[in-house]
């Protein structure tokens, strides 16, 4: 079955971001995401997941371990186990990526301040 944004389960969070299923399941999630200019999602960390982001378009901004680290489209940047983060769209323009969380990261997020 060929999955996209236009047939892939929709979610939202944060202010106005929206989130697209390509694949869910207990091992592995794949998720491709849209941030809005000036959007940003609290500082966190999975005790268990693993993250690969994978930038489309835009521009995103990443603070891991209290380091801002800038990312482009075609570039990526993978995040362990434990490690504090966050994503962060400070462009003119929407931020597409995808996601790739072993195993799902659903359920395994620790919000902190």
């Amino acid at each position: 079955m060929i999955t996209s944004i236009n047939n892939a389960e929709h979610y939202t969070w944060g202010d106005q971001c929206d989130g697209w299923h390509l694949l869910k399941s207990p091992s592995l999630s794949v998720i491709q995401e849209k941030m809005p200019p000036l959007t940003g999602e609290q500082l966190h960390y999975h005790s268990k997941a693993q993250q690969l982001f994978y930038i489309l378009s835009g521009t995103a901004t990443f603070e891991v371990k209290g380091e801002a680290i800038i990312a482009e489209a075609n570039q990526s940047i993978h995040i362990m186990p434990g490690i504090k983060h966050r994503i962060l769209n400070n462009g003119d323009t929407d931020l597409h990526f995808l996601v790739i969380s072993e195993p799902k990261a659903h359920g395994d997020r620790i919000n902190l301040q």
